[in-house]
């Protein structure tokens, strides 16, 4: 009989404790799949002795040294779902330059530092797969890196948060404001106790620097990801866009561009848009992710499920291991970081966008004129005016063509300096066409 792979386990929280009773529940068709039966050689965790309710593994498995029992000569694949960067770093470098594969869901340190564990895994001539560390159990990383290898892609756009999109779409479905929605989503378990990460935008920014970088054959960091939270999204906010036919969503973005010189370039970022009921994006409702690709060949392609959770997430991490497990029998690995393209990514000011702008204003003539001359000065063009009363003032709702985001960022700055606007009570980037 074929001997068994051997895996260790670094990390037996929520999503750990899934991966190992899905080991134990079809361990019979993984081994039939994989040739050769899949074991646990150790399982690394911060306490030893914590209950662990009726979890089918064998408790001299735990360890407190999860670097040791990464150098153990009797394991073949490290599985890290610890997340972190340090000290997950060092153990998946080490594992990696000794040519062990890696099976990772840790988003934050391949967002940060991918292009280390991608020189160490090259190095070891070791696999490194990360499906797990976005969009939870939904295929979205391998065939961008393998099925759609074969195409250009241009442009991806997703709803990579379920937090955020709870939150949004109970603000959309109720009238709430972002507050009560954070209290709900909390109260589901939706919301983590710090909900930081989530609502200011840093998961979704480490999630779209792994999608751009496969997308686009580019190293991308969450560092070169311009990042807005939903926190300033307002009741308001979500009326206003029902109004025009459209949904806040929490948007990651990744495109191509050609900049100035007329060289390719890519731009990404994280931020609430307005997008059309029409867009596929639109009906993503509750905690669900989903993913919106385009390519030249290929066309239109969507990615939906559930993006995050112990069951799922574990889903994604055992197709990872019967991937890494197959190609070790078979004496192969598979092909190695594609960076070739090696883009420029474009700031932020530099991305064409659309705006959504909210003024109260001074109920006088001359305001709208005064108005759109702020607009004729940065050179933005405006796609609609609509004009209605907001107490003693009047309210001004203003949506941009397409331009520079630095001029329609300049062209707000300079109206809320004149005297006739009393304030601007919401800007919100406009996606999709609307």
């Amino acid at each position: 009989m074929t001997s068994p792979v051997r895996l260790a386990l670094l990390g037996c929280g929520t999503v750990g404790s899934d991966v190992v009773r899905l080991l134990h529940e079809q361990s019979a068709d993984l081994a039939a799949r994989i040739g050769a039966p899949l074991e646990i050689a150790g399982i690394a965790v911060r306490r030893l002795g914590r209950d662990r309710g009726d979890l089918p593994v064998d408790p001299a498995l735990f360890t407190t040294d999860p670097l040791g029992l990464v150098k153990r000569d009797d394991v073949d694949v490290v599985v890290e779902v610890v997340g972190g960067i340090e000290p997950a770093r060092g153990w998946l470098v080490e594992a990696l330059r000794a040519g062990k594969s890696v099976v990772t869901a840790n988003k934050a340190l391949l967002a940060e530092d991918g292009a280390t564990l991608h020189d160490a895994a090259a190095e070891g001539g070791a696999d490194l797969y990360y499906e797990a560390s976005v969009a939870g159990a939904i295929p979205l990383l391998r065939p961008l890196r393998e099925s759609l290898h074969g195409d250009r892609i241009t442009r991806v756009t997703g709803i990579v948060n379920g937090t955020t999109n709870f939150i949004l779409s109970a603000m959309d479905a109720t009238g709430a404001g972002f507050a009560e929605a954070l209290e709900e989503a909390t109260e589901l378990g939706y919301a983590e106790a710090d909900p930081t990460a989530d609502v200011e935008g840093f998961d979704a920014a480490a999630k779209a620097a792994i999608l751009a970088s496969l997308a686009f054959h580019t190293r991308v960091t969450a560092a070169d990801v311009h990042r807005e939270g939903i926190t300033e999204v307002t009741a308001a906010d979500v009326a206003s866009a029902k109004a025009m036919g459209c949904t806040i969503k929490l948007l990651c973005i990744a495109a191509r561009g050609v900049d100035e010189a007329g060289r390719e370039t890519v731009n990404v970022r994280v931020h609430p848009a307005m997008i059309p009921l029409t867009h596929p994006l639109a009906g993503v409702g509750d905690a669900f992710n989903a993913v919106f690709v385009e390519a030249d060949a290929a066309g239109q392609l969507m990615f939906y499920g559930r993006g995050a959770g112990g069951a799922p997430t574990a889903s994604a991490v055992l197709g990872d291991v019967v991937a890494v497990a197959r190609n070790r029998l078979a004496g192969v690995h598979a092909a190695s970081e594609s960076a070739y393209a090696d883009l420029s990514v474009r700031p932020m000011g530099e991305a064409l966008t659309r705006y959504h702008i909210s003024l109260d204003v001074a109920d006088r003539p001359g305001v709208l004129a005064a108005v759109a001359g702020v607009f004729a000065r940065h050179e933005v063009s405006i796609a609609t005016v609509r004009q209605g009363p907001a107490g003693g003032d009047a309210e001004l709702v203003i949506v941009t063509h397409v331009a520079p985001d630095a001029a329609l960022a300049a062209t707000v700055r300079e109206l809320r300096g004149l005297d006739i606007v009393r304030s601007v009570a919401s800007v919100l980037r406009v996606e999709g066409g609307a």
